[in-house]
């Protein structure tokens, strides 16, 4: 295993050595300047993003669940996630879920220690019961913490799909997963702090593989959330001038499609643009696997 010092993530960055010296407005250019290099390092990446995308939408459509782990703010991204995942797209809180070395005490206060025992990870996927049709996502910025470890070797032993994302080459958790996803933005502005650009690498990535597993799945219009969970004012506001940008209807008639259908944007969608009631419009999404498309495709060649 390749000492502290060697690892990418650990690299004295030679462009930011003096940033003590600077002024305010140049210590922030200069931390702006490092975080352009992100998004061309995950962009290196899009192969195995996609490849990994398609591969938790497989296990999902065949009724598995996606699952983080990870330590630090590796596995409080993973954690984050997750949770945003039930608002925005209508999934239950079990179909993605973010496991983090700690519990959660450590969302707000480090553990440090937790992230180095592999059973921990082994301990936390067995109490959800891991099985073979879910998928693991790993996450360690230096990809080789003893708990992103041992959740890839407990979710391979159990058949589950097994996922790396780390900003390390050639690490541990590569050699674990059957897949690994490893963008390389280049040493940190403060040494060794991977909650800077690695963790805006790791942010980027894991918008890409719920957004694009949440698209496949059918939980996307257009560019429109129409599974969303209207759970407050600003979400019922939200649900509303989608169905009306949706379908071209008016206020009064968008509200009166979400009154009908519970409040569902989807549905409410489907019904206006299909002219069927709610039930028939129902059953139609689900015949269609819930895409809003290829349910108005179906209906044509009817």
């Amino acid at each position: 295993m390749l000492k502290l010092e060697q690892l990418a993530t650990e690299k004295i960055n030679p462009l930011t050595r003096h940033i003590d010296t600077l002024n305010t407005l140049e210590l922030a250019a200069l931390i702006n300047q490092e975080d352009a290099k992100v998004a061309p390092a995950v962009a290196r990446e899009l192969p195995a993003i996609a490849a990994a995308i398609d591969v938790i939408t497989d296990r999902l459509r065949r009724g598995g669940r996606l699952f983080y782990a990870g330590a630090g703010t590796s596995g409080r991204l993973g954690v984050l996630d997750a949770a945003e995942c039930p608002p925005t797209f209508g999934t239950a809180p079990e179909l993605v879920q973010g496991l983090i070395a700690g519990g959660q005490a450590a969302m707000f206060t480090a553990q440090e220690g937790a992230e180095d025992s592999e059973q921990l990870a082994a301990d936390d996927l067995a109490a959800a019961r891991l099985n073979e049709k879910d998928a693991l996502v790993a996450l360690a910025a230096s990809g080789r913490t003893p708990y992103s470890i041992g959740a890839l070797k407990y979710a391979r032993a159990r058949g589950a799909a097994a996922i790396a994302l780390v900003c390390s080459p050639d690490s541990p958790m590569s050699r674990e997963a059957e897949l690994t996803i490893c963008p390389l933005p280049g040493p940190e502005v403060i040494t060794g702090s991977t909650r800077l650009k690695a963790g805006t690498a790791q942010k980027l990535v894991l918008n890409m593989l719920s957004t694009g597993t949440m698209i496949k799945l059918g939980k996307v219009y257009g560019n429109l959330m129409v599974d969303l969970k209207a759970t407050n004012q600003k979400l019922a506001e939200r649900s509303l001038r989608i169905v009306m940008e949706a379908t071209g209807c008016g206020r009064q008639e968008a509200a009166a499609a979400l009154d009908s259908t519970g409040g569902h944007a989807k549905l409410a969608i489907f019904t206006l643009l299909s002219g069927l009631d709610a039930e028939s419009a129902r059953q139609k999404l689900a015949a269609a696997d819930g895409y809003v498309a290829r349910a108005l495709a179906d209906l044509k060649q009817d």
